[in-house]
C-alpha cells in the first residue's frame, strides 16, 4: 500500500482537573471534566483508530503490525514492548495536576509491558499568570523532600515557574512536576501511562474517595539535583526554519512557522509527527491532501517521502533520534 499522511480519531480521558476546553479544536467530547485528548496512542489504556484513506477504522497498533519498520523507521518498528513508542495528547487543565514524578525504563516496579516517562510540554495557551510546577527547589534531597511530605509541606520543596504560551518545557524521567490551572498543553511524551502521585491537595477524586498516592515510589525515582530539565522560549522571527525544543534519547520535536508553501520530507529512519498549535493550512503527501487546523495531528509514515506544507500555521515536528 502506498504510504500516506494518517490522521486518527482521539481517545478522551475524564480527569477531575479536566473541563471543555477542547471542544475548541472541534472535537466532539463525551460528558464530563474531559482533562486529555490522546489524539495519536497505542496503549492499553487507549488506542487510537485511522480516520481517512484506505486503512479507515484501523487501530494504530494494526497499521504498525501491518507495514512495520517500512512504515514506521527502524527504531519505531522495534521497541521494547512491542508497541509504537511515543504517545501524543493535548491537556485541558482547569485546576491543578497532581505534583507528579515519573520513573525511567528501568525502575523495577514497572508493570510488565510498560515504559518509563520522559515527555515535553508545549503551552498552547496559558491564562495570565499561569504557572507550572517544574523541579525541587536546589539542595533538596531525598531526606528532605522525605519529611517535608511526612509533615505535610511539600510545597516548600517546589519550584513553581511562570507559563506562556509557546513556552516549552523538557521533563525528563525523575523530574518532580505538575502542571497548574489556566494552561493548555501539547505533551509529546513515551508511550507510558505511569504517574506516581506525590501530592494531590487533598481533594477528592472523580468517584468521590481521596485519589492514591505513591509516595514510596515517588521517593525512589525522583533525581535529586539535575534532573536534566530544560524550558525555552520559543518566539520565531521568520517562517520556514526548524527551531529544536527538545531533544531525547525517546525523541526530537522542533517548531516552525509555515507561511505559504513550505517543501519537506521524511526519511526513512523514523515517522514524523505534526500537531497544528496555532492557525490552518493543508499537507499534501502521497497522493492525498489533507485540510489541516488548530490542535489536529499527523502521522507521516517514514517512507512517505516528499510533501507539502501549505497555510499559514505554526506546527510542531517530531520523530525518533
Amino acid at each position: 500500500m502506498k504510504p500516506y499522511p494518517l490522521k486518527f480519531q482521539a481517545e478522551f480521558k475524564e480527569r477531575v482537573w479536566g473541563g471543555r476546553a477542547l471542544e475548541q479544536f472541534g472535537f466532539e467530547l463525551p460528558d464530563g471534566h474531559i482533562g486529555e485528548a490522546w489524539v495519536i496512542g497505542d496503549h492499553a489504556h487507549g488506542t487510537t483508530k485511522v480516520v481517512n484513506g484506505d486503512l479507515a477504522g484501523k487501530g494504530l497498533d494494526e497499521v504498525r503490525e501491518a507495514f512495520g519498520s517500512e512504515w514506521f523507521g527502524p527504531k519505531g518498528s522495534q521497541t521494547k514492548n512491542g508497541k509504537f513508542p511515543l504517545l501524543i495528547k493535548l491537556l485541558d487543565c482547569q485546576d491543578d495536576l497532581s505534583v507528579q514524578v515519573h520513573p525511567d525504563d528501568h525502575y523495577e516496579k514497572l508493570a510488565e509491558g510498560e515504559l518509563g516517562k520522559t515527555e515535553m510540554w508545549y503551552i498552547l495557551d496559558a491564562k495570565p499568570g499561569a504557572k507550572i510546577i517544574y523541579g525541587l527547589k536546589e539542595h533538596v534531597d531525598r531526606a528532605a523532600f522525605a519529611q517535608a511530605i511526612e509533615e505535610g509541606r511539600i510545597m516548600d520543596c517546589l519550584q513553581e515557574v511562570e507559563a506562556k504560551t509557546g513556552d516549552t518545557f523538557y521533563i525528563p524521567a525523575g523530574t518532580v512536576h505538575a502542571l497548574k490551572a489556566g494552561v493548555l498543553v501539547a505533551e509529546i511524551q513515551q508511550n507510558s501511562d505511569t504517574t506516581y502521585r506525590v501530592y494531590d491537595y487533598d481533594r477528592p477524586g472523580l468517584d468521590g474517595k481521596p485519589r492514591e498516592l505513591h509516595i514510596e515510589d515517588s521517593l525512589h525515582v525522583t533525581k535529586y539535583g539535575d534532573s536534566g530539565a530544560s524550558r525555552k522560549t520559543t518566539d520565531i522571527d521568520a517562517p520556514h526554519h526548524w527551531l529544536n525544543l527538545a531533544e531525547s534519547p525517546y525523541f526530537i520535536t522542533d517548531k516552525a512557522i509555515v507561511d505559504g508553501r513550505w517543501e519537506q520530507s521524511t526519511t526513512q529512519d523514523s515517522f514524523v509527527i505534526l500537531i497544528v498549535c496555532e492557525g490552518e493550512g493543508q499537507i499534501h503527501g502521497g497522493g492525498e491532501s489533507l485540510p489541516l487546523k488548530r490542535g489536529e495531528a499527523l502521522l507521516l509514515p517514514a517512507n512517505l517521502g516528499a510533501y507539502v506544507l501549505e497555510g499559514k500555521m505554526t506546527v510542531l515536528r517530531s520523530y525518533l533520534p
